[in-house]
Parts: C-alpha cells; sequence; structure tokens
C-alpha cells in the first residue's frame, strides 16, 4: 500500500477523507484538535493539557519546527499533501517530486512577484513594494485621493494586514517584506479550482467571510466561507449573479493555466461597481475543503490527489449550502464540552485558549440557505456565550 503524508497546521479535516482512501496515511501537524482522528504514524507539536494555556499562535508556529519532526515521515512515504502554514518551496528538491498538488510556488506565494506576473493581464489592485512605513507613507501621501493596505509579501489568512490611515501606527516585523497595496473596498470571493496537467477547472464559487464582515473592524482575518455563490449566499445587493460566476470560472482558470496549477487550489478576489480584482492564489487545498464536500458530495482529497496524478474526476452539481464559520475566542477561557452537532477542531477539554486566538470551527450545510445561515449563526452564539461563561484572568 502506498503511504502519504499530511503536513500543515491542522491536518484534522483532511484526515478524515485519506482515512476513506486506500493509503497508509501519515500525519504531522502544529494543532491536534479533541476531533482529530489518532492514527498510528502521527506527530503533533501542540500537546494541549489541563489548565495549560494553548499560547498564541503567531508566536509559537514555525514552519520548519513541523518540517523537523516530520524528517523520517518525509523520507518514508510516496507521496506528500503539504496544507496551510507549510509550503512546497520549504522540501528539498527530490522531496519536492513527491509533492501531490502546486510545486512551483515562488511567483505565486511571494505576493509581489505574483501582482508583476498578472498586473498587465487582469484587474489586480496597484501595488508597491515598500522598505519601510516611511516608504508607504510617502506614497500614500502623492496618491492622497487612493486608501492603501500594508501587508506581508508572504502570508494567508489575512493576518497582519493594515490599513493605512492618518491614525494609524504599524510596526513592521524585522526580516519580513513587506507591500503597499491599494484598498480595493467590496464583497471578498473565492474560487476553488480542480487542476491537472490536461484539465484546470473551477469546480465552486464561494462568499468569503472575513472578521470586517461580522465586526466592521477593518480587521482581514479569514473567518470562512458560503458555498454556492448565488444571490443569497453572495449576501449583497447584486443583480448579475450569472455573470460573476462566469467571470470568476474563467478568470480562475485562466490563472490555474497561466501558473500551471495542480490538484485543489483557491483564488480570492474583491468585487465592486468597478468590476472583479485578482487578490490572490492559494496554491494547495484550501479552507473551503469541507464545504465543497458538503455541498457536492464528494471526497475532496480524493479528487485532489487524482487531479494531481492527471486523473479525470467526475464533478456533479451542488445538492447543499455550506457554511463555515472560525469562532475566535471572545476571552480567556477554560474549553468544557460544548454538546452540538455542527462544531469541529474542538479544543480538548480543561485546556486555556487565548483571547482572539482561533478556538473551533462552525460548519454545516442545508438546501435551504435561510435555514442554514440561522443554524450556524445560532451556534456561533452559544459557543460565545459559553466561551464567556468559561472565562479565565490570566495569573
Amino acid at each position: 500500500m502506498e503511504k502519504l503524508l499530511l503536513i500543515g497546521i491542522n491536518t484534522r479535516s483532511m484526515l478524515k477523507s485519506a482515512l476513506k482512501l486506500d493509503y497508509d496515511i501519515y500525519s504531522t501537524s502544529y494543532f491536534s484538535t479533541s476531533d482529530t482522528p489518532q492514527i498510528k504514524n502521527q506527530k503533533i507539536i501542540l500537546q494541549e493539557k489541563d489548565n495549560e494555556s494553548c499560547g498564541i499562535f503567531e508566536d509559537n508556529f514555525k514552519s520548519e519546527n513541523v518540517l523537523e519532526i516530520s524528517k523520517d515521515f518525509i523520507d518514508e512515504v510516496d507521496y506528500i499533501i503539504p496544507i496551510s502554514g507549510i509550503s512546497p518551496i520549504e522540501f528539498s528538491k527530490s522531496d519536492q517530486k513527491k509533492i501531490l498538488g502546486t510545486r512551483d510556488v515562488s511567483n505565486i506565494e511571494d505576493k509581489y512577484k505574483f501582482y508583476r506576473k498578472i498586473k498587465d493581464e487582469f484587474k489586480t489592485p496597484k501595488t508597491f513594494l515598500i522598505r519601510d512605513v516611511d516608504e508607504a507613507i510617502e506614497i500614500s501621501k502623492n496618491n492622497p485621493e487612493v486608501k492603501y493596505i500594508i501587508k506581508p509579501v508572504k502570508g494567508s489568512g489575512g493576518y497582519d494586514i493594515n490599513l493605512l490611515n492618518n491614525d494609524s501606527y504599524i510596526q513592521l516585523n524585522d526580516g519580513e517584506n513587506y507591500m503597499l497595496q491599494e484598498y480595493v473596498e467590496g464583497i471578498t470571493l473565492s474560487s476553488s479550482v480542480l487542476a491537472s496537467k490536461d484539465c484546470k477547472r473551477t469546480i465552486m464559487n464561494s462568499r468569503l467571510l472575513t472578521e470586517n464582515d461580522f465586526e466592521k473592524n477593518d480587521s482581514f482575518i479569514y473567518i470562512g466561507n458560503i458555498l454556492p455563490l448565488t444571490n443569497e449566499s453572495i449576501m449583497a445587493n447584486v443583480k448579475n449573479i450569472d455573470d460573476i460566476n462566469r467571470n470568476m470560472i474563467e478568470t480562475s482558470e485562466n490563472l490555474a493555466r497561466k501558473f500551471n496549477l495542480m490538484g485543489s487550489n483557491g483564488v480570492d478576489y474583491i468585487l465592486n461597481e468597478k468590476g472583479l480584482y485578482v487578490i490572490e492564489i492559494n496554491p494547495r487545498i484550501q479552507g473551503t475543503f469541507e464545504c465543497v464536500e458538503q455541498s457536492l458530495q464528494i471526497n475532496m482529497l480524493d479528487a485532489h490527489i487524482k487531479s494531481s496524478l492527471n486523473e479525470e474526476v467526475e464533478i456533479p452539481e451542488a445538492k447543499y449550502y455550506s457554511y463555515k464559520r472560525i469562532i475566535y475566542s471572545p476571552c480567556r477561557n477554560i474549553y468544557s464540552k460544548i454538546n452540538l452537532d455542527n462544531i469541529y477542531d474542538m479544543p480538548h477539554i480543561g485546556s486555556i485558549t487565548e483571547k482572539s486566538e482561533p478556538l473551533l470551527t462552525v460548519i454545516d450545510k442545508n438546501s435551504d440557505f435561510k435555514k442554514l445561515y440561522s443554524d450556524v449563526e445560532k451556534s456561533s452564539e452559544i459557543v460565545n456565550q459559553i466561551s464567556r461563561k468559561n472565562r479565565q484572568d490570566a495569573k
């Protein structure tokens, strides 16, 4: 039996799909949620314990630590699927040959290189590479009619993105490269692309959600998705949803061909009255993974593997709406069991989650969009209420 390694920040959702396939499964991850399947060949960095904090993810996670504990697995397996947090670039040339998915990500993960590659072919926000905040302010002063954001050249999940304005104090991290990008206000959208050598196909468009969609706080942190994209799920007053979907499908497939994407990948957009802006490509299995599985009733990991091996994949029509919402902890709290059947990625009972750190994920499906939205929002509120009751003061 061939051996397959899943490696990334959190392998829980992929593990559940992988265990239905005919592979000997290996897994290394940073997180181990209480609902992560336990398998023989598994390594986890964060060991959650009673009355101990899980810490601050951005301070503690380092991809090199995950790779370090994976060395023997990497040598042993036939195939590797890097998930969010681990880049194909970080593997040796010989080990990159084992990767199922997009391998050449050098012009994608570097967002400024990506901008330079697409700016003459696709509608995209004007972007500048900057040395420091002073340079960003100078560019902004020369273009007073334009709003800007500062973001890392490399990064994901919407972290460390800041709106540049007169009141903001922005501290750039040493050793990281940053860029100044025109701030395009609008509706955030995403495409899921399934790509083989011979066929690049958009299989689903979705409404991408950030904290700003709920809190109106200028936070760009990723919080979830709703799919498929319809007049209801876009949650905005648009009249041409069919045209929007067609434009996204065509653009995503053109980008997939341009960057030779393989397997399951994502393309993020912003839509406003001026049109559809390409923001970035996520050259890996995306956060919509389980939503697509629920909506189409297929095994997306199987589809990713087959496409990466240039095998044909049958994609059915969507059967359900699916809604994913990540709950960030409203306070420092100790986790206790929550009796809901649509929550995932739960901490271990008794462990402490710090304020604003990811707590768990609500994921559900329904053919009725309004019922689905109501169910997920009710579950989200219940989780937040229980978390506040379990508040823990820092010692």
